[in-house]
């Protein structure tokens, strides 16, 4: 199958002033030549060159559009490949009829991210930068789009070949002492084992450390906004997404079921939930929010937790001052418009400062502290270094788990004067995991589940 021509729609369906339909393989010039009528055969133009004409079709005559095309040849392709991409008008009748001739003109229609899986098989990208690809689509920030970007260009892969390569001398020279022990070699002791799985393993735990804020920021942060009715969530709600986006009122109860919007927060996408406002109630359509409220409040990876300054603390705001001081919380101490009535000492004898946000969510004002205690709640302050490599993908993150496990047995063995023929098992298996980060070591069928969560066209 690798060796077929394939087409895909490489834009989103739908309307639009331009439509590109691209094609890949060993044939593709030659097979979109005669659909192409223009002053020059692609077959003889040079490559990356960009030529007009129109599309049509041979057995009929019929002009089906008047487009682009731009020819590709191999291997300076993002396939490797010869590519061919046809930019037709936007929408859906001008695109899919392209699309249609192509394959009964003997192309293949490709499978979700085959274009990006024949680029790593024929060795333009590695696994890593191949999934990379889909993070710089699904990127949900600029931060998240600069990290993705940085994957995409190899940034993981270049801290992974060195340590690959030390554990590979490292099986090599452990091979030597066990199949041949009458030569002259140098011994493998628990010293040896120790230096170069140790410093392998340095490095491993040092990109593990950006981890957390890798995936952050690939994924986004679940934010549960939390409270008493009329507390404010509401307008908070609006204030983060800068629109009227959820019902605000001076009547209690008003929010009774869940609101979800997302924003970027200092770089940080958060997944917003503006909740009902917990409190007891006989109405039986407020409670099942409030039950919904306490479901997102297990469920979030952070909370804010808003309380009004110009209201006495109620008992429920105080069981969930005590019952959320350990989540990751941030207090709002909103309406600060407004004269104070809030006995902030009881909150802030549980919560550090950094923890504690003052703001008027309807005036927007102090908005910008809680954007940097957000930050600072899940951010080292580290992504601002353009050098830094960090990893998001939670693959990527258990192999690397996997591998500083492997690496540490070992240490740890030789230590404890196993066999080195024994302690050679748990280095290649960390030679291994690393491998599989970069697809040297991978499976078809992980290539196959890792490239079906592409788009088609990509």
């Amino acid at each position: 199958m690798n060796e077929d021509t394939i087409a895909a729609v490489a834009t989103a369906l739908g309307e639009g002033s331009v439509a590109v339909v691209r094609v890949s393989g060993a044939e593709a010039i030659g097979k979109v030549a005669p659909l192409f009528k223009s002053r020059e055969d692609l077959r003889d133009v040079p490559t990356h060159t960009v030529h007009y004409g129109w599309i049509r079709d041979p057995a009929t005559g019929d002009v089906l559009d008047e487009v682009l095309v731009t020819v590709m040849k191999g291997p300076r392709s993002f396939t490797a490949e010869d590519v061919v991409e046809i930019s037709t008008h936007g929408g859906v009748v001008a695109v899919q009829s392209v699309l249609e001739l192509l394959l009964r003109s003997g192309i293949r229609m490709a499978e979700p991210g085959e274009f990006t899986k024949r680029a790593f098989l024929n060795g333009r990208i590695d696994l890593a930068q191949a999934e990379a690809v889909i993070d710089l689509i699904r990127s949900k920030s600029s931060k998240a789009f600069q990290v993705a970007r940085k994957q995409a260009e190899g940034a993981l892969s270049k801290r992974l070949v060195p340590l690959k390569e030390q554990l590979i001398e490292l099986l090599a020279h452990v091979e030597v002492n066990i199949d041949y022990p009458e030569h002259d070699v140098a011994e493998v002791t628990a010293g040896v084992i120790r230096d170069h799985c140790g410093a392998v393993l340095r490095q491993v735990e040092t990109l593990l450390k950006t981890a957390a804020e890798g995936k952050i920021l690939r994924e986004g942060i679940v934010t549960a906004i939390v409270g008493r009715p009329n507390a404010g969530k509401s307008s908070l709600l609006n204030a983060l997404v800068k629109e009227n986006r959820a019902i605000v009122t001076d009547i209690p109860g008003t929010t009774r079921d869940i609101v979800e919007e997302s924003v970027t927060l200092s770089g940080i996408p958060l997944r917003l939930l503006d909740t009902a406002g917990i409190r007891e109630t006989e109405d039986v359509v407020e409670r099942i929010g409030v039950e919904r409220s306490r479901g997102a409040l297990g469920d979030a990876d952070l909370i804010l937790l808003v309380l009004s300054r110009s209201d006495s603390l109620h008992e429920e705001e105080r069981r969930l001052l005590e019952e959320l001081k350990d989540r990751p919380t941030i207090v709002i101490l909103n309406k600060s418009d407004l004269a104070p009535r809030l006995e902030e000492g009881e909150v802030r004898s549980r919560y550090p400062a950094e923890r504690i946000v003052s703001l008027s969510a309807k005036e927007g004002l102090g908005m910008e502290d809680l954007e940097r205690a957000v930050s600072k709640l899940f951010m080292s302050g580290g992504i601002e270094s353009g050098d830094a490599t960090y990893v998001s993908n939670v693959r990527h993150i258990s192999l690397l788990h996997a591998a500083a496990r492997s690496l540490q047995d070992a240490i740890d063995g030789a230590e404890q004067g196993l066999p080195v023929d024994l302690i050679q098992i748990d280095i290649a298996a960390a030679w291994e995991s690393l491998g599989e980060i970069v697809g040297d070591t991978a499976s078809e069928s992980l290539l196959d589940q890792i490239f079906s969560k592409f788009c088609l066209g990509k």
